[in-house]
């Protein structure tokens, strides 16, 4: 996989629409299978490092 595959040849990011666009562009090519993988395993190592890091927030204890 080349570095900005996804990418077209004299169309860079115009600041943050530009790099919101090529993020949501990335991740919803459906024709990349590596693509896809690496966006799963972002996608599940963030939702344990939730379940890892917020379960032991007890919300019913009082406040300061």
């Amino acid at each position: 996989a080349a570095a900005g595959a996804g990418a077209r040849p004299g169309t860079g990011p115009q600041g943050l629409r530009g790099w919101l666009r090529s993020a949501y562009r990335f991740a919803t090519d459906r024709n990349d299978f590596r693509r896809n993988l690496l966006v799963n395993l972002g996608l599940f190592a963030a939702g344990v490092w939730v379940a890892r890091n917020l379960t032991d927030i007890d919300l019913m204890a009082p406040q300061p």
